[in-house]
């Protein structure tokens, strides 16, 4: 007989980090092959990202900090078709300036950056940057607390 357990707390991160993977993916999905430059609200330049100092430029010009390699980097296709979840999160990008349903069927990568520290929020908190052909088409900031937080990078009201 084989037995194992898992504390509550183990079960609650793995859980957000799937339903972040899960957003992120189906955000991705919904990708076209027109790169994004800049957003026509924030005059933020999303292009150019070649290189890991480049992503870690991009994610310092709003003020967060970031440790110098990514925790997790995964490539993945944006899905063909959306779900409420993937919808969800490209209204966020949408927020933004960005539109992940331009790269459906586009191969992109995520890279995820933990924060060094965000706010009074007490928990982990990450930078998500999907990238294809060296142009960030989607972003965002979030926590890995079931009951936490997924919002845009680049606030553009403030």
């Amino acid at each position: 007989m084989f037995v194992y357990s898992v504390r509550a707390s183990t079960v609650k991160f793995f859980a957000v980090i799937a339903v972040t993977l899960a957003v992120v993916i189906s955000a991705i999905a919904i990708g076209n092959s027109t790169a994004v430059t800049t957003s026509a609200a924030g005059g933020v330049d999303f292009s150019g990202i070649k290189t890991n100092e480049d992503r870690l430029e991009f994610i310092s010009q709003f003020g967060i900090e970031v440790t110098g390699e990514p925790k997790e980097s995964i490539s993945f296709a944006v899905p063909e078709n959306f779900d409420s979840v993937i919808s969800g999160y490209n209204e966020i990008q949408k927020s933004q300036g960005l539109d992940i349903s331009k790269y459906k069927n586009k191969k992109v990568t995520r890279y995820t950056y933990e924060i060094d520290g965000y706010g009074d929020y007490s928990g982990p908190v990450y930078v998500n940057l999907i990238v294809y052909r060296n142009t960030v088409v989607a972003c965002d900031v979030s926590s890995a607390d079931p009951s936490g937080f997924i919002e845009p990078l680049v606030k553009l009201n403030g």
